[in-house]
């Protein structure tokens, strides 16, 4: 049985930035809540498209090609191998939808890198 979620509820649970937690299963995909704020790191997915919903502030996603600015309300979805780098110039709440196991450094691996499949 599934139950109603909050997302101002489930924002209060974590102050970390750039740490996706899971909130929610849908067949092989999840759906993460994460607050971010400064720049992130230039990264793809080569297996998988992004998906980027703003639920409060406004963002930025680099490509290659284009500058994509995202407020409140507004989505945004990365190709799969597309590389890209967010950023937020104050803090943004936003939610990613993408399959299980996707990291959010994609091929990268550093210091940026959170661990995958936290629930809150």
């Amino acid at each position: 049985m599934n139950n109603k979620i909050n997302f101002k509820n489930k924002y209060s649970k974590f102050l970390d930035i750039w740490s996706p937690k899971v909130i929610a299963e849908m067949n092989d995909y999840q759906i993460k809540l994460v607050k971010i704020k400064g720049e992130f790191l230039w990264h793809s997915h080569d297996s998988t498209d992004e998906v980027f919903i703003v639920l409060d502030g406004s963002m930025e996603i680099q490509t290659e090609d284009e500058l994509v600015k995202l407020d409140s309300g507004e989505m945004y979805v990365v190709p799969k191998g597309v590389p890209h780098k967010p950023y937020a110039e104050k803090e943004c709440k936003i939610m990613i939808i993408e399959p299980k196991g996707v990291s959010n450094t994609g091929n990268e691996n550093n210091l940026m890198t959170s661990k995958n499949d936290v629930w809150i």
